[in-house]
């Protein structure tokens, strides 16, 4: 392999949609090695959130290669991601004047509410588009746009919060990991995805008083808002992939949402 040639690293890969992650082997010790990560991955390492970044190399073919080290451990089981540990990352993440700057830099993309109405509604298979629960949904994303947020709420956000994207070390540091999705935008998307993906609908306001989070009337808002687009973007990702029992899943909770709306 071209790119074991220029590493000079022996390279196992690793699991994930990308293809493009690796565990570098050389004499006795490992890193982790990805092609093209983002460039906003130093940032994130100074900052704690992901394992520390080590070096970059550009390979012949124009790739950027770079190694992190190798972190012992796990991700976590859905079952975990209740934690208070996931909000407490997520508040430093969101918090972090020095990630939005730092992202801005690297050209980060804003993605407002119709961007992502926008995202879901491209190459929408027909099946999707003509589906009732998925009409009424879109229909009331379309009604209740989210609204009384500043550009003081817009930061850095991962995007794709995801058991499989959060590394617990053999030490309990959790890290985030996989930020090729990274935004910037309203910081309750990250919420909202959460709780669509992992926090059962009558414990929303729970785990935001547990954990510190604003849950006026307009938070309420824009959350619900979020998380219905994610669930959204996920039934239509299923659908591409062709994982109809996980489609048809999502759509049962989606359906059990909208009819609890006024």
């Amino acid at each position: 392999m071209e790119i074991e040639r220029e590493s000079g690293w022996n390279l196992h890969p690793i699991g994930g949609e990308t293809g493009q992650a690796y565990m570098g082997i050389r004499d006795e010790e490992k890193v982790f090695l990805k092609k093209n990560s983002s460039p906003f991955l130093a940032a994130l390492s100074l900052e704690g959130i992901t394992p520390r970044l080590m070096w970059t190399k550009r390979t012949g073919n124009g790739d950027v290669l770079t190694a992190q080290e190798w972190c012992n451990g796990r991700t976590l089981e859905e079952s975990e991601m209740t934690s208070s540990n996931i909000a407490d990352i997520l508040i430093k993440i969101h918090q972090s004047d020095t990630l939005k700057r730092l992202l801005k830099r690297v050209g980060g993309e804003e993605v407002s509410a119709v961007d992502l109405l926008m995202e879901y509604e491209m190459n929408l298979s027909i099946d999707l588009e003509n589906h009732p629960v998925l009409q009424e949904a879109y229909k009331f994303l379309l009604g209740s746009l989210p609204l009384g947020y500043t550009q003081e709420d817009i930061r850095v956000c991962h995007a794709d919060i995801s058991n499989d994207n959060m590394l617990l070390s053999d030490d309990g540091e959790l890290y985030i990991v996989d930020w090729d999705t990274a935004v910037l935008t309203d910081y309750l998307f990250d919420i909202g995805q959460l709780f669509a993906r992992y926090i059962d609908r009558n414990d929303w306001e729970k785990w935001a008083t547990k954990n510190n989070l604003n849950y006026t009337e307009n938070e309420k808002n824009r959350i619900l808002w979020y998380a219905i687009i994610n669930l959204l973007l996920d039934i239509k990702y299923a659908y591409r992939k062709a994982r109809y029992s996980k489609m048809n899943e999502l759509i049962l909770k989606l359906n059990s949402w909208l009819e609890t709306q006024p």
